[in-house]
C-alpha cells in the first residue's frame, strides 16, 4: 500500500500546527538526552555495580541489554494499550514512569531488583520514543520538520558526549546509586518541563495490530525498516569493538581511546544538524549519502586506518556519518507514511533497538570466533545493502 493508497479510515491527516511549539521541541529533546543517558549509564559503571551487588560483569551487562530489548517490544505495544490517550498524558505518564524507575534502581537491595527497575526504564524508552520521534509533524510548521527533528534527535548525541561520561564521573566520585538517583532527579526535570510547555496531543488515530501490519505494505516504510535494520545493526556490530580497534588497527594508546570518543560524538551531533538541514531539501538524496559514507568509513579501517592520523580521521568520519541516521530515517518514516506517522515511527523504534542488541551480539561473535577485522567488513557490507535498498527508491515522488 503507498500513502496515496491509505483510506481516511485508517488514518487522520494531521494538519500542521498554526504556530511553532520550540520550547516544547527543546522539552523533547530533554527527554531524548534522559532516555538516551539512562539506557547507556550502565556502561560505565558495570564494575563498580557488579563487585557492589556481587554478580559479574558479564551479568551486570543485562543492565544494558534488558532495557534495550524491552524497549524494542514496548515501542509498538504501548501505543497499542493506550488507545486514543491524549498523547501529551503518555508523555508524562512515561517520563514519570523514568523517574520512579531510576530511584528504583538508586535503592535496588539486590541484582534481581534493579534489573526489575531496568525493565521499567525499557517501557518508558519504547513508548517515549515511538511518539516522540515522529512528534515533529505536531509540533511546527511543516517546513520546520527537519529542523525540529534534527533537535528531538540531538539530545541521542548530548547523551553519548555529555550526558553518559558526566553519569559514570558522578558515579566514580559518589557511587553508582548516586548516580541513578541523579537520573531521576534529571527525569523529574524534563517531566516538569513536558507539563509546562507541551501542548494537548490529540492522538491521531488508535494504533491496532492491523495498522502496524499496514505499514509493512506500504513501500517506502518498508525500505526504510529495512535500511533501518541493515545500518544500525552494521553499525552496532562494528562500533561495540571501537576502542580495540583503534588499539589494535590504528596503534592508538588507551589513554586517547576516551578522547577519540568524545570526538566521535561530536562529529555525531555535527551530522545530526547537517543531515537536518539537508533533509529538509532532497530526503532521499541525503539518506543515501549517509548510507554511502558509513559503507566507505568502516572498511577504509582495514587500509587507511593503520595509522594514528588515519583512524582519527575516519574516526570522525564515521562519527558524521552515523550522526544523520536517527533523523534522516525518522524524516524518511515521516515523508513515506504522513497519515500514520506514529505507527510507522512504532515500528522504527522497535526494529531500531533490536538492531542494537543484535548487531552487538553478532558483533561479538564476530570478535571472538573469526577477526576484529570481520565487524568492519560486516558494517561496511551492511551500509552497503542499506545503500542499494534506499536507491531503490530514488523514484518515489513524496521522499525528494
Amino acid at each position: 500500500m503507498t500513502t496515496a493508497e491509505q483510506t481516511p479510515a485508517q488514518a487522520k491527516v494531521l494538519q500542521a500546527p498554526q504556530t511553532n511549539h520550540w520550547p516544547a521541541v527543546s522539552a523533547v529533546a530533554l527527554g531524548t538526552f534522559l532516555l538516551v543517558t539512562a539506557e547507556q549509564l550502565p556502561i560505565g559503571l558495570l564494575t563498580a555495580v557488579g563487585s557492589a551487588l556481587s554478580v559479574s560483569e558479564g551479568a551486570a551487562g543485562l543492565m544494558v541489554t534488558v532495557p534495550s530489548l524491552v524497549a524494542a517490544v514496548s515501542a509498538p505495544l504501548v501505543p497499542m494499550l493506550v488507545g486514543g490517550l491524549d498523547r501529551r498524558i503518555l508523555l508524562l505518564g512515561l517520563m514519570a514512569l523514568m523517574t520512579a524507575a531510576n530511584v528504583a534502581t538508586a535503592l535496588a537491595p539486590n541484582f534481581a531488583v534493579l534489573v526489575s527497575s531496568r525493565v521499567l526504564v525499557g517501557v518508558a524508552i519504547g513508548g517515549f520514543w515511538a511518539i516522540a520521534s515522529g512528534l515533529a509533524v505536531r509540533l511546527v510548521a511543516t517546513e520546520n520538520v527537519p529542523r525540529a527533528t534534527a533537535i528531538i534527535f540531538g539530545g541521542v548525541g548530548a547523551a553519548n558526549v555529555f550526558g553518559v561520561p558526566l553519569g559514570t564521573l558522578v558515579g566514580e566520585l559518589t557511587g553508582w546509586r548516586i548516580a541513578f538517583a541523579s537520573m531521576s532527579g534529571l527525569a523529574l526535570v524534563a517531566l516538569i518541563a513536558l507539563l509546562a510547555v507541551l501542548p494537548s496531543l490529540a492522538a491521531s488515530q488508535a494504533i491496532r495490530p492491523r495498522l502496524l501490519a499496514e505499514q509493512l505494505r506500504n513501500p517506502g516504510v518498508r525500505i526504510g525498516i529495512i535500511a533501518t535494520v541493515l545500518i544500525v545493526f552494521g553499525h552496532f556490530s562494528a562500533y561495540t569493538f571501537v576502542s580495540p580497534a583503534l588499539q589494535k588497527l590504528s596503534g592508538i594508546d588507551e589513554r586517547y581511546v576516551g578522547p577519540l570518543l568524545f570526538g566521535f560524538g561530536v562529529a555525531g551531533m555535527i551530522g545530526n544538524f547537517v543531515a537536518g538541514s539537508a533533509l529538509s531539501h532532497r530526503t532521499h538524496r541525503s539518506v543515501l549519502i549517509i548510507a554511502v559514507s558509513l559503507t566507505v568509513a568502516m572498511p577504509l579501517f582495514l587500509l587507511l586506518g593503520r595509522t594514528t592520523i588515519g583512524g582519527a580521521i575516519l574516526l570522525i568520519v564515521w562519527g558524521l556519518a552515523y550522526g544523520g541516521v536517527s533523523v534522516g530515517l525518522q524524516t524518511w518514516m515521516i515523508k513515506a507514511a504522513p497519515q500514520a506517522v506514529e505507527a510507522a515511527s512504532s515500528l522504527w523504534v522497535a526494529v531500531f533497538n533490536l538492531s542494537i542488541g543484535l548487531g552487538a551480539l553478532a558483533g561479538g561473535v564476530i570478535v571472538d570466533t573469526l577477526t576484529l577485522q570481520g565487524v568492519l567488513w560486516l558494517g561496511g557490507a551492511c551500509a552497503l545493502a542499506a545503500a542499494l535498498a534506499i536507491w531503490s527508491a530514488r523514484t518515489d515522488e513524496y521522499l525528494r
